[in-house]
């Protein structure tokens, strides 16, 4: 029987290595704009976002958004977005990606309680979606074609 893995290298996937916190949470490495940043892995967001204090870090070009964003225990937060950035995880790329900008203090806070390093944002189902995702959660790798 052939490997997860031998298949979906035949189909052109890309692996990428993620982490699992002691909050459950999937960590992993994500490049924007040739930046290196820790983001969190979560099939339940819709969009791949940063937080207001890595629009510096990441040199993305933040504009205004009038869509409200709600997460695990909050709702209606202001939001901005940023349009043609380079993303890369691991050897999977795709430029021109939009990153949704919102206040990522509530995420952080309930990380840092639990002594895990903050993160610089998420990568959700758009990325997910657009990469044909599979998830390895035994293995602990992602891969996107």
């Amino acid at each position: 029987m052939e490997k997860l893995q031998e298949i979906l290298k035949k189909e052109k996937y890309k692996k990428i290595k993620f982490k699992i916190t002691k909050t459950q949470h999937l960590l992993i490495k994500v490049k924007i704009n040739g930046i290196k940043g820790n983001f969190i892995l979560d099939t339940g967001a819709s969009n791949s976002c940063i937080g207001f204090e890595s629009i510096e870090l990441f040199q993305v070009d933040a504009q205004d958004s009038k869509t409200k964003a709600s997460g695990a225990g909050a709702t209606g937060m202001l939001t901005q977005i940023a349009s043609h950035n380079k993303l890369q995880l691991g050897m999977w790329k795709k430029n021109k990606c939009d990153l949704v900008i919102f206040d990522l203090s509530h995420v952080n806070e309930a990380l840092t309680h639990y002594k895990v390093k903050p993160v610089h944002g998420i990568i959700g189902a758009d990325i997910l979606l657009k990469g044909k995702a599979i998830i390895d959660y035994y293995n602990h790798y992602l891969y996107l074609q």
